[in-house]
């Protein structure tokens, strides 16, 4: 499990290996998405330097070669309703409680080596004012959920970053910060921004990257191009070689990007996935912002995961596409001192319900439950093949497909 600044953070405890093997029998009875490698990478040099995230023991001893499971989600967007929700499952009158909504899909996330989501808004104070579209302004209080399903960082590079301007980014930093969630994409100084977020989980160092598109037509203050990332390929391949120079055996980029409602990458997305993830040092792309999921894709060696959805959120309009997800889940094997590649790529289709509450369910999950209801379980299966269609229009001959039960 890793630590940030001395202090555990996510959920990883005795019954984790439990969990795990309850996840992964499931996904092979009711069909996870699983996609094959190709040859190692060719070698990557590494000079180790000092990381604000230290592992708190030494991996244990295997005869095998070391290996490390990431499980990255898609979008969290604070809707109103979201936040209506939170209230409502408060045990104290005035609070919020968004655990229950995550509650569903947390064995899938506790059960990863190190869990990514993708925090789109900005965060409020504790007591609010909070608000939704255009201009987004959440609870900081979604951090205690985030965390209480397992996630262990987020990226925070979205359209909606500067939505509270310099102010909500410093803001929703030092909430991450104080719920001992790590984070990738916007920082509070020049400095902060400069130094890589190298996770070391089990003796491995990953480093994470964050990116986007655009601020919704809004601009970084004169002088403080660090407040957040935006897309540049040149800038991201600078950043991903410092992240490597400081010790990182494994580099995955989260990229805000593509057309929104869109379940094809469009051809920013294209260009840009074939320029980055053909640098020897990003070894996967984890994509968000088109509220839609799209294509997971092998571009040589390495993955790109074009768009995961939403994680959690409910539109004003809720349609099928945006109460669809998934979780990418990337087994990183050790193919060479220092060498990593993703040697299996798992699609796990998750789907928020509406009513009688909003709830994320692990859809291969319910699937594989004999309590599931017919009628939910017509609904859970179109859902789950819908987004294993999306999932799956990337192609692939490697690709692997376990049926559905």
């Amino acid at each position: 499990m890793p630590v940030l600044a001395g202090l555990p953070y996510g959920r990883r405890g005795a019954l984790v290996a439990a969990v795990a093997v309850s996840v992964s029998l499931t996904a092979v009875a009711v069909g996870v998405a699983s996609f094959g490698a190709a040859d190692p990478l060719p070698p990557n040099a590494a000079a180790p330097s000092a990381s604000s995230v230290t592992p708190t023991a030494a991996p244990e001893a295997s005869t095998g070669p070391r290996t490390l499971r990431l499980v990255a989600a898609g979008d969290i967007l604070v809707h109103p309703a979201v936040t209506e929700q939170a209230r409502r499952d408060a045990r104290r009158a005035g609070g919020l409680d968004f655990a229950p909504m995550f509650a569903g899909i947390a064995p899938a996330i506790s059960a990863a080596d190190l869990a990514l989501c993708h925090l789109e808004t900005p965060l409020a104070p504790p007591d609010g004012p909070f608000a939704g579209f255009p201009a987004f302004s959440a609870p900081p209080q979604v951090l205690d959920g985030i965390r209480a399903a397992g996630f262990d960082g987020c990226s925070t590079a979205s359209n909606h970053t500067l939505d509270q301007g310099a102010e909500g980014v410093v803001r929703t930093l030092d909430a991450l910060d104080a719920a001992g969630l790590a984070h990738a994409g916007s920082a509070r100084s020049a400095a902060e921004a400069g130094k890589p977020r190298i996770y070391s989980v089990g003796g491995v160092r990953l480093g994470h990257l964050s990116y986007t598109l655009n601020f919704n037509g809004l601009t970084r203050p004169p002088g403080k191009p660090w407040l957040a990332n935006l897309i540049d390929p040149p800038e991201v391949l600078a950043a991903a070689a410092r992240a490597r120079a400081a010790g990182a055996e494994i580099v995955v980029l989260s990229l805000h990007w593509g057309t929104e409602y869109q379940h094809r990458p469009d051809a920013d997305q294209e260009a840009w996935a074939r320029q980055l993830i053909a640098s020897p040092d990003v070894d996967l792309i984890l994509g968000h912002h088109a509220h839609a999921v799209q294509p997971f894709r092998r571009v040589g060696d390495e993955w790109v995961v074009f768009g995961m959805g939403n994680h959690l959120a409910r539109h004003a309009e809720p349609i099928d596409a945006n109460r669809e997800g998934v979780l990418a889940r990337a087994t990183f094997t050790e193919v060479g001192p220092g060498r990593w590649r993703v040697t299996r790529m798992e699609a796990l289709p998750t789907w928020t319900e509406l009513t009688p509450d909003l709830r994320l369910v692990d859809l291969s999950t319910s699937l594989a439950d004999p309590a599931t209801p017919a009628a939910v379980r017509r609904a859970h299966r179109a859902a789950y093949e819908r987004v294993m269609g999306h999932v799956r229009s990337g192609g692939g001959a490697d690709q692997v497909v376990l049926p559905a039960g």
